[in-house]
């Protein structure tokens, strides 16, 4: 990640995006937003340095789940976000209220060319992934597709009745 300075534009935070975030997915219209209006920069394919499990939750939504050394490396992407991008992804990821947590994560470039990089990732917050986790039935995943994407509900479409996980 470069060291801006206040001549060379805000500082930016690096993010490791695995599921509808992605390019392609149903919330990359958001990234996309991000990027241009110059709160995100794509920087590249990146894998999880250590395996955790990527799981598909009610309403097709993928969970990565802070568990080291369980599931798989996973495959996503990273953005250098700026602090006003990171508040629009904590929005939409729940944060406030624990549905997920932004942590910190090591990646590596799926070229080769770099290893652990520090950057920070959405995981499922600890009340939603211990019950996704208690009720797993699923594959672990190592990547979310468009196989995974077509289940996918959005937010707004979902039924008011859900309760929390």
């Amino acid at each position: 990640m470069e060291n801006a300075t206040e001549n060379e534009g805000p500082k930016r935070r690096l993010i490791f995006t695995y599921g509808t975030l992605k390019r392609g997915f149903p919330n990359h219209n958001l990234t996309k937003d991000l990027i241009d209006n110059n709160d995100a920069v794509f920087l590249g394919n990146y894998s999880t340095q250590f395996s955790f499990p990527l799981i598909i939750g009610p309403y097709g939504v993928p969970y990565l789940i802070n568990l080291p050394g369980s599931g798989r490396r996973v495959r996503g992407e990273v953005y250098a976000v700026s602090d006003r991008g990171l508040i629009r992804l904590d929005e939409l990821e729940d944060t406030a209220v624990g549905h997920y947590d932004r942590l910190p994560v090591l990646v590596v470039s799926n070229d080769g060319d770099t290893v652990g990089i520090a950057a920070e990732c959405y995981f499922a917050g600890r009340g939603v992934w211990e019950g996704l986790w208690r009720g797993k039935d699923g594959e672990e995943l190592a990547e979310y597709t468009t196989r995974e994407a077509l289940k996918y509900v959005r937010k707004d479409q979902r039924s008011k009745r859900l309760a929390r996980i």
